[in-house]
């Protein structure tokens, strides 16, 4: 018996939306909520996030998980903090490591451990996998696994937001490597040129965790200030320490605001790093040195955000709580997944282009 896919539409920001048209850096115009019941919640979606991605790469190495995988472990601030500005009629839409992203917008679990494992239970019935999650109930228009194919469609989605004038905006997410591909130009160019009337609500997150697979940002591109890149197009900027929630979280709000006042696109690189390898199978990682994984593993986001909540006065059970729930709550998404069905063999014919029966040609 398939599972329910979502946990129902989430939509929601953490603070009221404010009239923000002002140029350069978004100014501060709405605070979002810092208090420690607040942080504690976000904490909470950062530890889920990080033993589901655990989990999976538990699975990929044991065999159960097919096709290729990608976790976002180390990252789990700049997808919490901007997803909490988050509301309806919003869309998000990213690459291939893009298990955070679909969590965080209310997807089960239990369904997207399942699509991993290739269930019929799963989110899209097994027939994506980890780099292509897709729950539309959600505002969530997929992981994609083709790199920088993902940004054209996002930049459309904007665009057709502002035609419907919906009031919603789209936040694309994209990585370092992604940038320099010719889709990323092309699209950004549009986004640019729509957003002089006002016609591209786009809010870009350049999601730079220094590596494009296994080649460094220094070694791939001639400007390695990545987020003026945007500037060719006419697309404002600005960066975050993207391993810090507060920071994000206060960056994301003000940027959230401008795009849904001005419908114009804005873009943030977050500098970011993933702690573990490029995908499940990148072992050996000869492209980067165990001391500067150690010294970027001082700056997890999740121990950051600990620290903080210590100085908030939170209990240390009340952490240990929230990692033991979140444990169990990981362990049942495994569990489900593993005893789930195969897809039925008929799934291999939906979907694929439409279910209407064919149109004969005439004579």
């Amino acid at each position: 018996m398939a599972t329910t896919q979502s946990q129902g539409k989430r939509r929601r920001a953490a603070s009221t939306p404010a009239k923000n048209g002002s140029k350069g850096s978004p100014n501060s115009k709405t605070e979002p909520r810092l208090g420690s019941d607040a942080l504690v919640s976000l904490y909470q979606k950062m530890v889920e996030i990080r033993l589901f991605e655990d989990a999976a790469q538990r699975g990929f190495r044991q065999g159960k998980v097919g096709g290729y995988m990608h976790v976002y472990s180390g990252q789990e601030a700049v997808a919490t903090g901007f997803l909490d500005t988050f509301r309806e009629p919003d869309y998000a839409i990213t690459a291939y490591r893009d298990h955070a992203h679909v969590l965080l917008l209310g997807s089960d679990p239990k369904a997207v451990m399942a699509e991993l494992y290739g269930k019929g239970t799963g989110l899209v019935q097994g027939k994506g996998g980890s780099m292509h999650l897709f729950d539309v109930s959600n505002g969530f228009y997929g992981g994609y696994g083709i790199v920088g194919g993902h940004i054209p469609l996002g930049v459309g989605m904007a665009f057709a937001q502002a035609y419907q004038k919906t009031g919603g905006i789209t936040q694309l997410y994209l990585g370092d490597g992604a940038i320099h591909n010719g889709a990323f130009h092309e699209a950004a160019n549009l986004s640019g040129l729509w957003g002089r009337d006002g016609l591209n609500p786009c809010l870009f997150i350049l999601e730079n965790n220094q590596y494009g697979m296994g080649t460094s940002v220094e070694r791939a591109t001639a400007n390695t200030d990545l987020g003026k890149k945007f500037e060719s197009y006419a697309i404002e900027h600005t960066k975050v320490d993207g391993m810090d929630l507060e920071a994000v979280l206060k960056v994301a709000h003000d940027a959230a605001d401008r795009v849904r006042e001005t419908g114009k696109p804005f873009a943030v690189e977050a500098l970011t790093y993933r702690i573990m390898p490029h995908g499940a199978a990148d072992f050996l990682e000869k492209y980067r040195t165990k001391e500067e994984v150690r010294k970027w593993r001082e700056r997890d986001p999740i121990g950051l955000l600990e620290k903080r909540l210590e100085d908030e006065g939170v209990e240390e059970s009340t952490i240990a709580d929230i990692r033991t729930a979140a444990k169990a709550k990981m362990d049942e998404a495994v569990k489900f997944a593993e005893e789930s069905p195969e897809p039925d063999i008929a799934e291999l014919l939906t979907d694929v282009y439409t279910d209407d029966a064919p149109v004969q040609a005439a004579g």
